[in-house]
């Protein structure tokens, strides 16, 4: 086939503080030919995490993405060109790809790329069937453990993982209160989302507000942000309570500075509770059922799939940096193409 041109965006700089601009690099280049065994993916999508914020910074999980290297994200694409028996020409696929137009891949790398069923909406498969909704629905059913009639509070509420997971402990009976920043989120939340309660941490007194909604103690707490907020819910956690770390935004510009731990932890002792960290990898011998239930909720109303949408790959750094300032809301992605 003609060579193509390849825009991508490169690390090139480790972030301090808040992500900027300025630590990505745009760069073009030719595409060379394919190798025995390997896939040209179109990029179609490309998801945005909070996670990503320690890959360019630290080892965590995988290790920290080398400076000068292209910037590692989830993304939908679909096939281009195959010398690789698993994967055809227009092939819809998903995986840990990157900041650019193409990716070669051998289809294994970190994760693996998976074949997404001919009909999958790739933005869909890159929100609520994906990485984001599956860490909600383990993060609640088996970190967390909901029984009918506990009262569940989940900080980041109207972000991607955050909304879902409260979605998700109100199909199994819980009392549902949401912390989030700004009144059209909150409104959301309560009005769209059907949670009982949404706790505005930009106008009120988190703590303060807690012990209003939450007169009997936090049954189950999803924590997405860490630090202050941490300390307001395990100072009012109840008897067994489960705190559920699924993130710390709120710390991520600080990773691998000064992250400081709770200051109230000593209440999972006096309580008889317990915190527990979880990775989404973990499940993933589960994540048939977890996509066939969450296909099930939406199509029924259950679950709302909030998307917030940028476009352009050249708005990828602009797009990040949404993540870390507050400005999304639901699901931070950004469509680069449509599929063939």
């Amino acid at each position: 086939m003609a060579e193509l041109k390849n825009r991508q965006w490169l690390l090139a700089s480790r972030p301090q503080g808040l992500i900027k601009e300025s630590d990505f690099r745009l760069n073009e280049t030719a595409l060379p030919a394919l190798k025995d065994g390997e896939v040209l993916v179109r990029n179609l999508a490309f998801s945005f995490d909070p996670t990503q914020r320690g890959w360019m910074s630290i080892d965590t999980y995988i290790p920290a993405i080398p400076i000068g290297n292209v910037m590692r994200a989830g993304a939908a694409g679909q096939v281009v060109e195959s010398k690789n028996p698993g994967f055809g020409k227009g092939d819809l696929v998903f995986g840990l790809l990157g900041w650019e137009d193409y990716t070669i891949t051998d289809g294994h790398g970190m994760f693996g790329m998976q074949k997404l069923p001919a009909s999958t909406d790739p933005l869909m498969a890159l929100s609520l069937l994906g990485t984001t909704g599956l860490t909600a629905y383990f993060g609640v059913l088996d970190v967390g453990q909901p029984k009918a009639g506990d009262t569940f509070v989940v900080s980041g509420a109207a972000g991607a993982t955050g909304s879902v997971a409260g979605m998700i402990a109100k199909l199994k009976g819980c009392r549902v209160i949401g912390i989030a920043g700004g009144t059209e989120k909150c409104d959301w939340l309560v009005k769209e989302a059907g949670f009982d309660a949404a706790i505005d941490y930009k106008r009120e007194k988190v703590g303060k507000a807690l012990s209003e909604h939450c007169k009997k103690g936090i049954n189950i707490y999803f924590d997405n942000v860490g630090g202050e907020i941490l300390d307001d819910v395990l100072a009012r956690i109840a008897f067994g309570a489960r705190i559920v770390l699924c993130g710390a935004i709120s710390q991520y510009n600080e990773m691998g500075v000064s992250m400081r731990g709770p200051k109230n932890y000593m209440n999972l002792v006096l309580r008889g509770a317990r915190m527990e960290g979880f990775l989404v990898f973990q499940f993933a011998s589960k994540n048939a059922q977890a996509i066939a239930d969450l296909t099930k909720w939406h199509a029924e109303g259950k679950i709302i799939n909030k998307i917030d949408l940028a476009h352009g790959l050249e708005n990828c750094p602009k797009t990040i940096i949404r993540l870390f300032t507050g400005a999304n809301f639901g699901k931070q992605l950004l469509k680069v193409a449509d599929p063939q």
